[in-house]
C-alpha cells in the first residue's frame, strides 16, 4: 500500500513538474520542459511536432534535427510520433552537482528554412541516493574531565540528492550518556553535535560504542548509519579555536601549481602537549579535495592541480585542527575561481553551402554556425566578422547563432572562388580569436559573349595561293567556363564582287578554331579584295554571339610578263617595216614600242631596253617610254634595213620580260625601200662565189651527219623491238598485250607513250624562225594496229622554202641534264626559264648545234640569192619525230631561241596559234595555271 501511495505521489509530482515546465515555456517565449532524472531511454518528453506548429511527417521533410551544445546528445526525435524521447540514461547529480535548479539546454534546427528553436529541459531530482558516511566508524576522544553538556562535532553524512531527497536528519543509538543535536547553519547544512551528558568515567568504561544514522526527506526514505567509537581520555579539557570560522580567498584559475592560496590558524588555551595543534584536511567526495593540500604544521593551503573555471566555479572544504590529545575543531574554507581569457571562441559550422550560381541574389544564406566561448563576462563575449572588402555579411540569429549571406551580387569572371574567413574574436585582455574558413565556388552562367580583340579585321594574301593554305586566324575569348566558354566559329555574310565566284568555293572556317581556309587560288586580276562577317558563338544555354568583319586584301603578284601591243606581229608571215628618212637628224623619232602588264603596282612598272641592233650605235631607246630615236645622222654605208631587238622588263621579283623585232628600212619612201631591196637582191655573183661554196659544203656535211643519224636511229629501233619480242615469248602473264607498248629492263615491263611534234623553219631575208609546235600527247595506250607496223616511225620530212635548197631537221633524244636547277643547266637555252612544270629541260643538244648551222647557212644563202627582188623568201623544214617515252618525262620545247652570230630567231609556234607575238616568248615568265585556264 505504501508503495502504490509512493507511486501515486511520483506520478502527481511528474504532472505537476510537466505543467509547470508548459507554463513557464509559454510565459519565457521558448519551448520548455521537465522530467524526473533516471527515466528509461526513449522516455517521452514532448510533442516537439506540435511544439514547433509541424506535423509529425514534416519533421523528416523539413530536415528537422537536434543540434546539442554538450559533448553527448540527451535527447532524441521520433520522426514517426514527432515527440522529443530520452536519448539515454539522465543523470541530475552528473550534470548539476547540487545546484539547485538543473538545465539542459539544446536547439532544434529546422534545415530547409535554416531557422533555430531553443528548448530547455529542467531535470528535476528523485531519491535515488542514500545519505553515506565517508567512514564506516568514527573515533572520537573524549577526555574525563570534559563537563556535561559539552558538544562534540561529529562527521555529516552526504547526500548527493538536492532538495527534500537530500540529508534531513540524524538520530543517536540510545544511551544514558551522550545525546545528539543537529547543528544548521547559514547554508542549511546539517552538522550533528555528539552532547555529552553525564560525566565520563574512564575508570568504569573508557569506550563507549554508538551508532549514528543520517536520514533523507524523499518517498521511501533512505538512510545510512556509521559506528561511532568514543575513546574517553584524560584531563584535555580545552580545544583548539581557529581564529575564525570561515576562510575566503580568491584565485585566478591561471596560477601555477604549488601556490599557496592561504594559511589557516588554530590556538588551544591548553598547555604542554595538550596545545600542540596539527591541521588536517576533512576529505568528502569530489575532486575538490584532491586539488589542495593542507599543511599539517603551518596550515598553508596550496594547489595541487590546475585550476579550471569553466569546470568548477567555487571550491569548498573544511579543515581541522587537532591537539595532542585528540581535540579537534574545525572552519570552513571557501575558494572563488576567478575567470581569466584562457579560451578561444569556439565556432561549429551546422550547415554550408559549397557552390552557388553568380546570379544569386542579394541575401542569400550561404552557411549557419554556432558561436561559444567557454569564458565567462568580456571574457566570453564574442564578436565575429569577415576580413576583407568581400560580397558577404554576418547577420546575428538567436543563441548565439549567425548566418553568413550575400551582401551584392557576384560575378565568376572576377573572382571565381572565395576563400572565406569568418573570424570570431572576443572581448578579454588579451583578446582571443578563431578563424574558420569556408570556401564557396562561383558557378558559371553564360552571361558573357565572346568578344573579339579588335573591331574589325583584314588581312592582306598574296595571289596564286595553295589551295587549302589556312590565310588567316581569328580568335574570340569568353570569359565563362566550360559549355559556356566553348566557342564555333561560322561566315554568316559577305561582300563579293559580281565577277567572283560563290563564297562556298572560295574560303571556309574551322569551326573549331577560327582558323580561314583558301579553297581556291586567289587571282588579283580577278577581283581584289572582298569582306566576310565571322559570327563567334559559345555554347551556353541561351548561346550567345559575337559578329565581326573580315577584309581580305589580294596582294599582286608579278606573274604577268608584259604583254606588246605594238609592233604587232604580222599574221600573214610578213615582217613589219618602220621608215626612217636617211636625212633624219639624231635625236628623230623612229618608233615607239608599246606594252602592257596585267599586274599592278611596281609589278607593272615597265622598262624598255636595246638588246641588238643591226648598226649598234645607230639608235637609242627610251627608258620608261619605249621611244626609238636616232642617236647620229645615217651613212651611206649603214645599211637599208636595220633589225632591232627589244626587251620589255617590269619591276616585279622576278622580273619578267617581253621581246619585239623592229625592222627599220633606211629610205624616203615606200617605192625607195622595194628598189634599194631589189639591188640588194641581185649581188655581184663574184662576191657571193665563196660564200655560196661554204654554204654548199656545210649542207653537204650536215646531210650526211643526219642520214648517219637515220640508220643508227633504225638500228637502234629494230634491236629494241627483237628484245621486245624475247621478253613478250618469255612472260605469259602480260601476253595479251602488245610487245611494242613494254620496255623491258632485268624483267621489268613498263607501259609505254606516244607524243610528236611538228618541226618547221621559215626565212624571209633578213629573219628565220625556227617553229615548234604544242606537242600531242597520248594518255592511254597506244593501239594494237600502231604497235604492228612493221617498219618503226620516221621523222618526216618536208623541203625548206627557197630556190634550189632542201634539209631534213630530225628531233635529237632528250639529255638527262633535265634534273640538272635553272642555273646549272649549261647551253644557250639551259639560260632560259623552263616550263612551270619544270617536266623537261631546256637543254642545248647537239641537233640543235646542227639545227642552228643549217639555218644560219640557209639565211645568208637566202639574203644572196634571193629573186624576189624585196619580196620574202620563206624556207620551211617540218619533221614528225615519234620516239615512245614513258609519262613520266615529256619535253616541250616551247621556247625562243636566239643563235649567235645570226639574226634568225627561234620562236614558239604555240604562240603564233594564240595570236602572241612570237617575239614575246623570249622572256622569263612561266607559264601558270592561272593564264592556262584563261
Amino acid at each position: 500500500m505504501a508503495a502504490e501511495q509512493n507511486g501515486r505521489g511520483c506520478i502527481r509530482q511528474f504532472l505537476f513538474c510537466f505543467l509547470l515546465g508548459t507554463l513557464w515555456e509559454i510565459s519565457a517565449a521558448q519551448i520548455r520542459y521537465s522530467l524526473p532524472e533516471e527515466m528509461e531511454k526513449g522516455s517521452f518528453v514532448g510533442d516537439i511536432a506540435k511544439d514547433l506548429g509541424l506535423e509529425p511527417r514534416e519533421l523528416s521533410e523539413r530536415g528537422v534535427r537536434i543540434v546539442s551544445k554538450g559533448k553527448k546528445a540527451h535527447f532524441a526525435l521520433n520522426v514517426r510520433s514527432g515527440s522529443l524521447v530520452i536519448a539515454d540514461r539522465i543523470d541530475r547529480e552528473e550534470l548539476c552537482a547540487q545546484s539547485a535548479l538543473c538545465l539542459l539546454n539544446f536547439n532544434v534546427l529546422v534545415e530547409d528554412k535554416l531557422k533555430i528553436y531553443s528548448v530547455e529541459v529542467e531535470i528535476t531530482d528523485i531519491n535515488d541516493n542514500a545519505p553515506r558516511f565517508l567512514a564506516e566508524e568514527l573515533e572520537l576522544k573524549i577526555s574525563e574531565t570534559t563537563s556535561p553538556g559539552s558538544q562534540h562535532l561529529l562527521e555529516s553524512a552526504y547526500d548527493r540528492d538536492v532538495g527534500m531527497n537530500s540529508l534531513q536528519s540524524y538520530e543517536l543509538s540510545p544511551n544514558p550518556l551522550f545525546s545528539l543535536r543537529v547543528q544548521s547553519r547559514a547554508d542549511k547544512a546539517k552538522h550533528p553535535e555528539l552532547v555529552v551528558e553525564r560525566a565520563l568515567d574512564r575508570e568504569e568504561e573508557p569506550v563507549h560504542l554508538l551508532m549514528l544514522t543520517a536520514y533523507d526527506g524523499g518517498e521511501p526514505v533512505r538512510s545510512g548509519t556509521t559506528r561511532i567509537r568514543v575513546t574517553v581520555l584524560d584531563a584535555n579539557d580545552n580545544a583548539p579555536v581557529f581564529t575564525q570560522p570561515v576562510y575566503t580567498v580568491n584565485a585566478p584559475e591561471n596560477v601555477p601549481q604549488g601556490t599557496v592560496l592561504l594559511t589557516v590558524n588554530a590556538t588551544d588555551a591548553d598547555e604542554g602537549i595538550n596545545s600542540q595543534v596539527r591541521y588536517f584536511q576533512v576529505k568528502v567526495p569530489g575532486e575538490t579535495s584532491q586539488m589542495f593540500q593542507l599543511n599539517s604544521v603551518t596550515g598553508e593551503l596550496s594547489t595541487l592541480l590546475n585550476l579550471d573555471y569553466e569546470d568548477v566555479e567555487c571550491h569548498e572544504m573544511e579543515a581541522e585542527a587537532q591537539d595532542g590529545l585528540g581535540l579537534r575543531s574545525r572552519a570552513k574554507i571557501h575558494i572563488t575561481v576567478l575567470d581569466v581569457n584562457d579560451n578561444a571562441p569556439e565556432v561549429t559550422v551546422t550547415s554550408v553551402t559549397n557552390s552557388i550560381p553568380e546570379n544569386t541574389p542579394p541575401g542569400t544564406v550561404i552557411a549557419l554556425f554556432y558561436v561559444h566561448d567557454r569564458d565567462t563576462g568580456e571574457n566570453g563575449r564574442v564578436l565575429c566578422s569577415i576580413p576583407g572588402d568581400l560580397p558577404f555579411k554576418l547577420e546575428k540569429k538567436v543563441d548565439n547563432y549567425h548566418s553568413l549571406v550575400t551582401d551584392r551580387a557576384l560575378d565568376r569572371e572576377q573572382v571565381s572562388e572565395y576563400n572565406i574567413t569568418v573570424r570570431a574574436v572576443d572581448f578579454g585582455s588579451p583578446a582571443l580569436s578563431t578563424d574558420t574558413h569556408i570556401l564557396l565556388h562561383v558557378a558559371d552562367i553564360n552571361d558573357n559573349p565572346p568578344t573579339f580583340s579588335q573591331a574589325a579585321y583584314s588581312a592582306y594574301i598574296l595571289e596564286n595561293n595553295p589551295r587549302g593554305a589556312s590565310i588567316y586566324s581569328l580568335t574570340a575569348h569568353d570569359p565563362d567556363s566550360e559549355q559556356n566558354a566553348l566557342v564555333t566559329y561560322s561566315i554568316m555574310d559577305s561582300t563579293l564582287p559580281s565577277e567572283a565566284p560563290p563564297l562556298s568555293s572560295i574560303v571556309s572556317i574551322n569551326s573549331e578554331t577560327g582558323v580561314l581556309y583558301a579553297l581556291c587560288s586567289f587571282d588579283y586580276e580577278q577581283f581584289r579584295e572582298f569582306q566576310l562577317m565571322v559570327t563567334a558563338r559559345d555554347s551556353g544555354d541561351p548561346p550567345l554571339s559575337t559578329n565581326v568583319f573580315l577584309t581580305l586584301f589580294i596582294l599582286d603578284q608579278n606573274d604577268n610578263a608584259p604583254e606588246i601591243l605594238y609592233p604587232a606581229f604580222p599574221t600573214d608571215g610578213s615582217s613589219g617595216v618602220e621608215l626612217a628618212p636617211r636625212s633624219a637628224e639624231p635625236g628623230y623619232l623612229v618608233t615607239k614600242v608599246v606594252a602592257v602588264d596585267a599586274d599592278s603596282g611596281q609589278n607593272a612598272w615597265l622598262s624598255y631596253r636595246l638588246l641588238k641592233a643591226t648598226e649598234p650605235g645607230l639608235f637609242s631607246m627610251g627608258l620608261h617610254s619605249g621611244e626609238i630615236r636616232t642617236v647620229r645622222t645615217f651613212l651611206d654605208k649603214d645599211a637599208l634595213k636595220q633589225n632591232l631587238i627589244v626587251a620589255v622588263t617590269d619591276n616585279g621579283e622576278p622580273p619578267l620580260s617581253a621581246t619585239v623585232t623592229v625592222t627599220v628600212a633606211l629610205a624616203d619612201s615606200i617605192p625607195d625601200i622595194l628598189s634599194d631591196l631589189s639591188s640588194q637582191a641581185f649581188p655581184d655573183p663574184q662576191d657571193d662565189s665563196l660564200l655560196t661554196f661554204y654554204l654548199v659544203i656545210a649542207v653537204a656535211v650536215v646531210s650526211c651527219l643526219f642520214f648517219a643519224f637515220i640508220v643508227l636511229l633504225l638500228a637502234l629501233r629494230l634491236r629494241r623491238w627483237w628484245l621486245l619480242q624475247v621478253v613478250q615469248s618469255s612472260d605469259d602473264h602480260v601476253r595479251g598485250v602488245p610487245s611494242s607498248q613494254f620496255l623491258g629492263i632485268d624483267g621489268v615491263r613498263a607501259f609505254l607513250q606516244t607524243y610528236s611534234h611538228e618541226v618547221s623553219l621559215t626565212t624571209d631575208s633578213r629573219k628565220s624562225q625556227l617553229i615548234f609546235p604544242q606537242p600531242n600527247y597520248a594518255d592511254t595506250l597506244i593501239s594494237q594496229q600502231s604497235c604492228e607496223q612493221k617498219e618503226p616511225p620516221l621523222p618526216t620530212q618536208s623541203l625548206l622554202q627557197g630556190n634550189d635548197e632542201q634539209a631534213f631537221l630530225q628531233q635529237a633524244p632528250p639529255n638527262t641534264d633535265w634534273r640538272f636547277s635553272q642555273a646549272q643547266r649549261p647551253g644557250t637555252s639551259g639560260s632560259q626559264n623552263g616550263d612551270e612544270g619544270g617536266t623537261w629541260p631546256n637543254n642545248q643538244f647537239d641537233t640543235e648545234m646542227l639545227q642552228a648551222m643549217i639555218l644560219a647557212s640557209a639565211n645568208e644563202a637566202a639574203d644572196g640569192s634571193s629573186t624576189l627582188g624585196g619580196g620574202a623568201g620563206t624556207m620551211g623544214l617540218s619533221a614528225r619525230y615519234g620516239p615512245q617515252f614513258t609519262l613520266q618525262h615529256v619535253p616541250d620545247y616551247r621556247q625562243n631561241v636566239y643563235i649567235p652570230g645570226s639574226t634568225a630567231t627561234l620562236a614558239n609556234a604555240a604562240g603564233k596559234r594564240d595570236g602572241k607575238a612570237p617575239a614575246g616568248g623570249n622572256g622569263n615568265k612561266k607559264k601558270s595555271g592561272k593564264k592556262e585556264k584563261k
